[in-house]
């Protein structure tokens, strides 16, 4: 072998490495390009859950409504039983309020004696229109956004009120 062939199978040789680790350095670079540079998929909005019927609500009295939610996990979609406190307020005004205390996330329950919400776990007191009115509760009780599309209640996102004023 004449040192003019050494060279050309060293040069090829050399090249080969050097072609190959620009190979595996873009496998690797544009899947992270990908993952920098592009924008996420949009979340879904959520949907709005048909929680039952305003003709058997009577004006400020809570009812606990009970409807069927669907939530995504990952690529699994379950369908989860979930309650709303529902209060009537007027004809066309409807307040919906999320379940759980926003203390500890415990189950309150209205009391028809003294006309407001109380939570057993802390003894913490909510107004028919979900305001604090004693206790250790740091906020408002949580409301669902809610559609009423002629007899029918729709209940959307749940979003929290603003802290309390201490």
């Amino acid at each position: 072998m004449t040192e003019e062939q050494r060279k050309d199978r060293r040069d090829f040789l050399v090249m080969a490495i050097y072609g190959l680790g620009a190979i595996i350095g873009a496998a690797l670079a544009v899947p992270a390009a990908v993952y920098l540079l592009w924008p996420p998929r949009p979340k879904k909005e959520m949907e709005w859950v048909e929680a039952g019927s305003l003709k058997p609500l009577q004006p400020k009295v809570p009812e606990e409504m009970v409807f069927r939610r669907n939530r995504a996990d990952g690529w699994k979609i379950t369908s989860e039983k979930a309650t709303a406190w529902v209060v009537k307020m007027s004809q066309k005004d409807v307040i919906a309020f999320v379940p759980q205390c926003p203390h500890l996330g415990c189950a309150y329950h209205w009391e028809l004696q003294n006309q407001e919400f109380l939570c057993p776990c802390h003894a913490s007191r909510f107004s028919l229109e979900g305001d604090v009115i004693s206790g250790p509760s740091p906020r408002p009780l949580a409301r669902y956004e809610v559609k009423v599309d002629g007899e029918k209640l729709l209940l959307g996102p749940a979003y929290k009120p603003k802290e309390r004023r201490s």
